[in-house]
């Protein structure tokens, strides 16, 4: 069955040094780190793809020739452009630097280094039910040393922020996807380089900002450890 058109461009970030997974990516981005003999951003493009999403733009930097030759290469019947960051503008610098590319009123934002198989229909009539200015997805985990918590009220506006803890109890962290609007930095000021998770999220507490609650699992290829689990979990 065809998955409806979601009329949402797409930008995924795939511009990082990702420097703990130089080991294993020697001469690559480490989107571009190997899953099933295919990039692990190949997973994140295949389910756009199959969920109704059609034009893709990549936030390059690091390896980006590599990135680009590639996915000129290899489109996976999407559209993808190209943002590239002649120098490292932060997560929210790159991100606001591919929102001139953006053609739809909304767009999502993904990490290129994590997935989350989400329903993305589902999470934008969340979005627009709940008249949000930003909505990320959230996971549940029953161990969050290696994450930042979100807290959550009752209604899933975001409530704070919270730093890595050793013994936290089970709560909301970030899955590394935003459904935004493309107007969404015209709310405030921000310099050329700055990260969207720790300069920009939290200054949209309080401003129609929620967290949309999902039940599936998320893997992240940051470090050796999360790749291997990538490898032993999803080849």
């Amino acid at each position: 069955m065809t998955a409806p058109d979601l009329n949402c461009d797409f930008i995924v970030l795939c511009g990082g040094l990702g420097k703990r997974l130089r080991a294993l990516v020697t001469d690559n981005n480490k989107t571009m780190a190997m899953l099933n003999n295919r990039p692990f951003l190949d997973l994140i493009l295949a389910h756009i793809k199959t969920q109704g999403g059609g034009r893709v733009i990549l936030c390059t930097g690091y390896k980006a020739d590599k990135v680009e030759e590639y996915y000129r290469r290899n489109s996976q019947g999407l559209t993808i452009e190209f943002s590239r960051e002649e120098e490292p503008l932060g997560t929210g610098g790159a991100i606001k630097q591919a929102v001139s590319s953006v053609q739809t009123d909304t767009f999502f934002a993904l990490n290129g280094d994590s997935h989350c198989p989400l329903d993305y229909a589902s999470m934008l009539e969340d979005y627009r039910a709940k008249n949000a200015r930003a909505l990320i997805a959230v996971s549940k985990i029953d161990d969050n040393k290696d994450y930042g918590g979100v807290a959550l009220d009752d209604r899933q506006r975001i409530l704070s922020f919270e730093e890595k803890s050793e013994q936290g109890p089970a709560q909301y962290v970030n899955a590394g996807v935003y459904c935004l609007n493309r107007r969404i930095f015209d709310v405030m000021s921000m310099p050329e380089r700055f990260s969207i998770e720790y300069d920009f999220f939290p200054r949209l507490l309080n401003q129609g900002f929620y967290g949309y609650v999902h039940g599936q699992s998320f893997w992240d290829i940051g470090t050796p450890e999360r790749y291997q689990k990538a490898l032993d979990e999803l080849t």
